[in-house]
């Protein structure tokens, strides 16, 4: 019994990768899709909002395996980054729009989520 609680001890830390504050960034969930995210046409008036809407429908999965240093999992319940692109939440805050322009620009150059991850806590991290 105490080996199965090892394995399962294993699996959750292997399941999560803690930012440089020490909070988890989520794994990302399969078959997303952006039907969720608000679109950026709607922001039209704000141009840098627009970009950043868009940036975050272009790589939801990598905006779902990030963590987001406004701290609004714990405020607001969200599991990932990528939530706070399905209400106007991310339009009110920079430091969501700063990430998923990160995200976005580090995903088109080819890096990888891992890579993506050091950038934005070397970034936001306390």
């Amino acid at each position: 019994m105490a080996g199965v609680a090892a394995l399962a001890i294993i699996g959750i830390s292997l399941a999560v990768t803690a930012t440089s504050s020490g909070m988890p960034h989520p794994e990302p969930r399969l078959d997303l899709g952006t039907s969720a995210i608000q679109p950026a046409s709607r922001y039209n008036e704000y141009p840098r909002v627009a970009r950043a809407y868009a940036m975050a429908a272009a790589v939801p999965g990598i905006l779902d395996g990030l963590y987001c240093h406004c701290h609004c999992a714990e405020h607001s319940a969200h599991y990932s980054l990528l939530e706070c692109f399905h209400t106007d939440h991310a339009a009110r805050c920079d430091i969501c729009m700063s990430e998923a322009r990160i995200a976005y620009e580090m995903a088109r150059d080819g890096a990888s989520l891992e890579a993506i991850r050091a950038e934005v806590d070397a970034t936001f991290g306390t």
